[in-house]
């Protein structure tokens, strides 16, 4: 009991000192002279990096002449080390004492600090008590501390304050304590410096940023493709071509902005707050558009009709995922990022709130998935009975795209999640970037696979507005080996009314027909 109540105040105290993700991290607080926890502050460098705390400045002010308290020479500890990759990937996390900071026994007693109850359980001598406990057989980081008198004004600075790490990259580790319980407190301010080979950004961003940059250059590319070909075509394009070209772009826009987010972080130290939350907003949207785009697309829009009755109904549900993404995005970002401003309480009120936001998206994505599936089916069901071949084998094509992407996804969501049940993780935190960019290059190829099926050509209005018969000439055969299919503007479209077709006993349907 007792170490799991010491092992929750030390967690919470972490949030303390992880104020920020942003590299050149701001410190102001108070650290109690207790022996009970300790402060601690983690990160990934990318060796050779360091960590400098020069700038950190340390107070303990003069007492006023009425105050009855006395206190005893202390002294303020300052750890650093490394944590390895076979256990800094596991579910639990390293053991410290068996790096070298704290101690504990096989009964489930663990101590940070050197006080006259770790004595009696033999974690430490006397000549020890008041500070931090560091087993020099086992403890491979440096070691810096801080003395701080029984009385007068302490302010100062950490001297040799830099701590470079010139071998191994990985997860880190910064532990803060003021064990003595009769010493003073002490108010730490100022900022701290994470710093790896290649800049600011955190070691397990850096292949991130990359990846942003290449998808940034695929947009491009994308976006600059389709435009061109819709310039060349501008008599002839459909308005669903308007709505992959504004996808593309959204597309494009946010990577360029998160992208520009990380370079930013990696060169300055900082975040750039707008880039971060523009790019954010632009994702949630591109996300939501491209679901209202594919249902439009599988109800027939562009092929079947030029005209959709359920459009309100498609933009509604559209900006209903928009609206709660943009909701649990930003929350999530201030539960990982603000919480020096959150009681912990109010951490765990973000968390559930997320967690709400989470399910509600998860289930509006549902219902846009069946939508999806019912649509295109009924579609494709339509096509075949007015005998509609070249279409079909269009919407053939884009069913086994879309069967193939959610595969892909379902395939790596179940990776995602043996990997963090496991004891020890497949993919190694610092790299765990890939699975969101897993998904991301899942929808570019997705996105891309459909601008190619929908893309501008001379024919695109009569291709989508038009019904078509085969030739019945055997030598009638197009450059790809297929025959040619004539058009005719006398054959009703899905969206004719067909009185004529009713008084000769037959009719064709206004709506694709429903699969069974």
């Amino acid at each position: 009991m007792k170490f799991t109540k010491l092992w929750i105040t030390t967690v919470l105290l972490a949030s303390l000192w992880s104020m920020t993700k942003a590299e050149i991290r701001q410190y102001q607080g108070l650290i109690e002279a207790n022996s009970s926890y300790i402060h601690y502050s983690d990160g990934f460098l990318e060796a050779p990096g360091y960590i400098d705390l020069s700038n950190l400045k340390f107070v303990s002010l003069r007492l006023g002449s009425g105050s009855n308290q006395t206190f005893v020479d202390s002294t303020v500890d300052i750890a650093f080390f490394h944590l390895p990759s076979t256990c800094a990937s596991s579910k639990d996390g390293c053991d410290w004492s068996k790096l070298g900071i704290g101690a504990s026994d096989d009964k489930g007693n663990l101590r940070w600090c050197c006080s006259e109850n770790s004595q009696e359980l033999g974690f430490c001598e006397e000549k020890s008590q008041g500070r931090l406990i560091v087993n020099a057989d086992s403890f491979t980081g440096q070691h810096r501390f801080i003395d701080v008198p029984a009385s007068g004004a302490l302010i100062t600075n950490l001297k040799y304050g830099k701590l470079e790490e010139p071998l191994y990259s990985g997860k880190y580790v910064l532990v803060v304590a003021n064990c003595n319980d009769d010493g003073r407190d002490v108010t730490i301010t100022g900022d701290y410096v994470w710093k790896s080979v290649h800049g600011f950004l955190p070691g397990n961003l850096f292949g991130e940023m990359y990846f942003f940059g290449f998808l940034t250059i695929s947009y491009l590319i994308l976006a600059g493709w389709y435009g061109v070909k819709m310039k060349m075509h501008e008599d002839s394009y459909i308005p669903i071509q308007r709505w992959i070209m504004g996808t593309i772009l959204m597309g494009l826009l946010e990577t360029f902005f998160r992208s520009g987010d990380y370079w930013v972080w990696n060169e300055d130290g900082s975040r750039f707050w707008f880039a971060l939350y523009t790019g954010v907003l632009i994702g949630v949207l591109k996300h939501g558009l491209s679901r209202c785009l594919i249902l439009m697309m599988s109800l027939g829009w562009g092929v079947v009709r030029d005209q959709l009755d359920g459009m309100k109904q498609i933009i509604l549900l559209g900006i209903l995922y928009i609206g709660t993404a943009i909701a649990r995005d930003i929350m999530t970002i201030l539960a990982v990022t603000e919480f020096e401003a959150l009681s912990d309480q109010g951490e765990d009120d973000i968390l559930e709130v997320v967690t709400i936001l989470k399910f509600v998206v998860a289930a509006i994505d549902v219902i846009f998935y069946l939508w999806i599936l019912d649509a295109l089916n009924g579609t494709m069901q339509y096509l075949e009975n007015m005998n509609q071949m070249r279409k079909l084998s269009r919407y053939l094509r884009l069913r086994c795209i879309l069967l193939f992407s959610i595969l892909f996804a379902l395939v790596w969501a179940v990776f995602v999640s043996v990997n963090s049940i496991m004891d020890e993780g497949i993919v190694e935190e610092q790299n765990m970037w890939v699975a969101d960019a897993s998904m991301e290059l899942n929808y570019l190829v997705l996105l891309a696979s459909v601008a190619y099926l929908w893309r501008p050509d001379p024919n695109a209005k009569n291709y989508a507005y038009v019904m078509e018969l085969p030739s019945l000439g055997e030598g009638d055969d197009d450059e790809n080996g297929e025959h040619e299919l004539e058009m005719t503007e006398n054959v009703p479209s899905a969206l004719d009314d067909d009185d004529d077709g009713e008084e000769n006993g037959e009719s064709f349907r206004d709506e694709p027909f429903k699969s069974n």
